[in-house]
């Protein structure tokens, strides 16, 4: 009798679909990159055509399609998930190394033919990216097809644009006007020559405009555009999202309404004599193609890119103060986890839901800052994992639990990373531990002079991981925005970023700490905090910053191997938990105030 042909996987057919869709539009190959119209991080359903299509649930990577290849680009931080996700689709998991962030342009420069055809959606191609292509293909004959949306004749239950309302940022915890805002945006365009400056990223959106929406998940944005010119400014969006509220507050400070569709004809009639300021790491290729060709554009960082990471110090008060209330929800949660652990039956997926209702029961809670990552041993060593509840891991025995979530509160954006130990931590555990917590402790305590380009400051974090033989392929530290973002631009702290002039580090910046050491199929360590740049003096050298580290929950003692620890890193870590005891102590009680006060002793 003959073996039984497996039946294809929905990937599978999904594929097949698009390469009909290939014949038929004339193209030899496709690409489908993990990104929308803003260049978001987290996608609204309409714009997950690299998930639909793939399978593969991680938040970045680069699908490529020909007829006869499939193949999906990642990072270090999804091999192990992009590896499991793919078996069985006929897509090849392809290795993004460092420094190779365009390997897939290279493959598609190596093995199409020449003269071949590329469609990918425009509208969705960062500016950048497309001319990174350009420049790789053209040499070849190689055509980019950028006005074609493949996806569309084959995704039948597709999303339709997202609709939640919009409203204004509390007035309260919003200190800089809206006017103000506009205003400095103005400055920054007459000071480079511009006459009109588009803005497509959901996070410059809300800040200049104060208002805030619900329409990416983790991120309090809404989906829209802006054209702002020196005296006007349009915000392009489906006005059935605005109330009469919101509508009269933005035409009261000059701001017209616009359908979001209508974006391509109002560039269109822009002066074909004018200049257009443009970030080309924050527009795409298609959404800019509707301006007239012979319009200049300049191009620069968006200037609220740069006004927004840099934080007042009334902002900075209100930062601290979601601190202390995520804190005493941290408290909460793990003054219940230690008490049920390995005493009751709890998975990864219980840890989820505890840690946000405790987030919940906070003021100014409004939901999570990204989806929570709860992985217990081996799931630990996948720097993204998420648990599903097809698959996911009891939290018993002896090891590791990994945690590391967020919330978003009116009034600030919080990131944490904490590792707690489950029965009885192995020594070897206890050294990573402590040689993770040594590097951000080395980076935490640094001063460094102001404009110093953030990437150069990785290494003092991966310094004791080094010593120690081991490395981690994602970056150290990522800006984090205000009631925004949680992973939010120019700075990045990472030394597989280029330290151009617009990652230098100015006060009132936030950044995450957050080093760590992975051992695949054993367990994973990230120890995380967000800082706050403040000023750290004046010398004849120059100005210098330091970090304020704005976290506050207890860093677990159980799991150091103190001998490995410098003296220095032990005042340290005292001098933390000091802070965190005091600050955390008016707002808990009961369990949690006894945990707190357990936690954060001296060692």
């Amino acid at each position: 009798m003959n073996a039984r042909t497996p039946a294809a996987t929905p990937v599978q057919h999904r594929l097949e679909a698009l390469r009909g869709a290939m014949r038929d539009a004339g193209v030899d190959a496709v690409i489908v990159p993990s990104s929308d119209p803003h260049i978001s991080e987290y996608l609204p359903g309409r714009w997950q055509g690299r998930e639909w299509l793939s399978g593969f649930t991680g938040s970045v990577g680069t699908l490529i399609v020909t007829h006869d290849f499939a193949g999906l680009w990642v990072d270090g931080r999804y091999w192990v998930q992009a590896e499991a996700q793919l078996a069985g689709t006929g897509i090849q998991m392809m290795k993004i190394m460092v420094g190779q962030a365009n390997g897939h342009i290279d493959w598609l420069a190596a093995n199409l033919p020449d003269r071949a055809r590329v469609g990918v959606d425009g509208t969705v191609l960062g500016l950048a990216s497309a001319r990174a292509l350009i420049d790789a293909l053209s040499p070849r004959g190689i055509e980019l097809v950028a006005d074609i949306d493949l996806l569309a004749p084959i995704w039948p239950d597709r999303p339709a644009l997202p609709a939640a309302a919009v409203y204004e940022h509390d007035p309260a915890f919003a200190p800089i006007s809206r006017a103000d805002k506009l205003a400095h945006v103005r400055r920054a365009m007459r000071d480079a020559g511009a006459q009109w400056h588009l803005v497509s990223t959901l996070d410059d959106l809300a800040w200049i405009f104060n208002l805030r929406g619900a329409d990416v998940n983790y991120n309090p944005v809404f989906v829209a555009h802006a054209l702002i010119g020196l005296d006007s400014a349009t915000l392009f969006i489906d006005s059935r999202k605005v109330g009469a509220g919101v509508e009269q507050s933005l035409k009261r400070d000059g701001v017209a309404l616009a359908s979001y569709d209508t974006l391509a004809a109002a560039l269109c009639a822009l002066p074909p004599d004018g200049t257009l300021l443009i970030d080309p790491r924050r527009v795409t290729y298609g959404v800019l193609a509707a301006a007239p060709g012979s319009m200049k554009q300049i191009t620069a960082v968006n200037p609220s890119t740069f006004a927004k990471s840099r934080k007042t110090e009334a902002e900075a008060q209100h930062v601290r103060a979601a601190m202390e209330q995520d804190g005493a929800a941290l408290c909460e949660f793990f003054a219940w986890f230690d008490r049920v652990v390995n005493r009751e039956r709890i998975t990864e997926l219980t840890i989820d839901d505890e840690i946000t209702a405790a987030r919940a029961r906070r003021p100014g809670y409004t939901c999570p800052s990204f989806a929570t990552i709860a992985a217990f041993n081996a799931n630990g060593a996948m720097p993204h994992y998420r648990a599903l509840e097809s698959s996911h891991a009891v939290i018993e025995g002896d090891g590791l639990l990994l945690i590391d979530s967020g919330g978003q509160y009116v009034g600030g954006t919080t990131d944490i990373t904490r590792v707690v130990p489950v029965g009885t931590p192995s020594d070897a555990q206890k050294r990573d531990f402590t040689t993770v917590l040594r590097g951000t402790i080395a980076l935490s305590r640094t001063t460094f002079p102001r404009g110093i380009k953030s990437p150069l400051l990785d290494a003092i974090a991966r310094a004791p991981i080094w010593q120690s033989g081991a490395d981690y392929t994602h970056g150290t530290g990522h800006g984090v925005g205000y009631f925004l973002n949680v992973h939010e631009g120019p700075q990045v702290i990472s030394y597989y970023a280029a330290p151009e002039a617009h990652t230098a580090m100015e006060a009132g910046m936030i950044t995450s700490i957050e080093p760590g050491i992975y051992r695949p199929g054993e367990w994973g360590i990230r120890i995380e905090n967000l800082v706050l740049n403040v000023d750290a003096g004046k010398t004849a050298f120059g100005e210098f910053l330091r970090f304020e580290t704005l976290t506050l929950c207890p860093i677990d003692t159980r799991c150091i191997e103190r001998t490995l620890m410098t003296a220095e890193d032990i005042a340290w870590l005292n001098a933390y938990h000091e802070t965190v005891r005091t600050r955390l102590l008016p707002h808990v009680e009961g369990d949690a105030k006894a945990w707190l006060l357990e936690r954060t002793q001296a060692i």
